[in-house]
């Protein structure tokens, strides 16, 4: 019996990571291995999800679409040497990947003995694709929604039904893939679980050149010390404007045994407490157009953060419109 891969992809920040957190919560007793992939050496993504899973890989540094294939392949016949093997495996992958490229990986024919392309799962952001009518016409995000067997849309809370309807619509309009609105309804995991879709329906995909990930750049930075929640709410704010995406999980002055995790998506930051257990320290990771960040000036306001002291006790919220600490 084959082991089905269940590949996410979406825009970066779309809620990939969610979403797979919440379907290893309705795993219902499946053993569930995951494969994350981000683009960067600090895999910020794998510690999300580490709690979750059964067995966790993270392929980090690079783009599982095209210059990790490799390691790709060698990751899952690992995974599926073990012993009970896999019930299902996962593969995220990351924000600036072409799904067409793993799509390619997984038709290895020795790969192909055990392992079999089950379904594709693409995350739109309604936010930001309703804030941003030009996300319609990125190739990169054309690439990933039209790779998908199913759509899951997420952040619609802040739609009208009929909004969120004609947003889903305008989507998908003959009703294939099927929209799955996640703020709305329950995750249908019988359909991601085994769902046992033809495989011809990736066949035209097949012969696509991948879009290299090279149009975005990845900084990251780490830190053993607790750091100024006041002064990274300021290099946030002056950044802001240049990056893509942000994400990390963070120890702060005034509460250094708490991790909080940061998301930013365009202009939207969140700061919440991090749930489950993290290392201590600082791990934050910034993507942004290529060419477009001045890395060694960010780089340098984040070194500072660790001897600012915070001008006031506790966390103060971070900027942006779903800001909260």
């Amino acid at each position: 019996m084959t082991t089905p891969v269940l590949v996410l992809t979406g825009f970066l920040g779309a809620g990939k990571t969610t979403l797979i957190n919440t379907m290893l919560a309705q795993a219902n007793g499946r053993r569930i291995a995951a494969v994350v992939n981000d683009f960067g050496s600090i895999n910020i993504d794998e510690e999300l999800i580490q709690a979750s899973a059964d067995s966790v890989v993270g392929l980090s540094n690079g783009c599982i679409c095209c210059t990790m294939q490799g390691d790709l392949l060698r990751t899952l016949k690992l995974l599926l040497a073990h012993d009970p093997a896999p019930d299902q495996i996962v593969v995220e992958a990351s924000g600036v990947a072409d799904p067409s490229g793993i799509i390619q990986a997984l038709g290895d024919p020795v790969l192909w003995k055990a392992a079999r392309l089950d379904a594709v799962i693409c995350v739109v952001d309604a936010q930001d694709v309703t804030a941003t009518p030009a996300r319609r016409a990125d190739a990169l995000w054309r690439a990933q929604l039209d790779a998908a067997s199913f759509i899951v849309l997420s952040k619609t809370a802040d739609l009208s039904p009929q909004e969120a309807g004609a947003l889903s619509a305008s989507l998908s309009p003959h009703g294939k893939p099927p929209v799955i609105d996640i703020d709305r309804e329950r995750l249908p995991d019988d359909l991601f679980f085994g769902s046992g879709l033809p495989l011809s329906r990736f066949s035209a995909t097949e012969t696509v050149t991948p879009l290299r990930s090279d149009r975005f750049e990845t900084t990251e930075w780490q830190t053993d010390d607790p750091i100024s929640l006041n002064g990274l709410q300021r290099v946030i704010a002056d950044f802001a404007a240049v990056l893509v995406r942000a994400k990390g999980i963070l120890r702060f002055q005034g509460k250094p045994q708490t991790s909080y995790l940061l998301q930013m998506v365009g202009q939207r930051v969140t700061l919440e407490p991090a749930t489950g257990q993290h290392d201590a320290g600082s791990r934050l990771v910034l993507i942004s157009e290529a060419g477009r960040l001045d890395r060694a000036a960010v780089l340098a306001r984040l070194e500072a953060l660790t001897a600012q002291p915070d001008t006031r006790e506790g966390a103060a919220p971070l900027a942006g419109k779903h800001a909260s600490a």
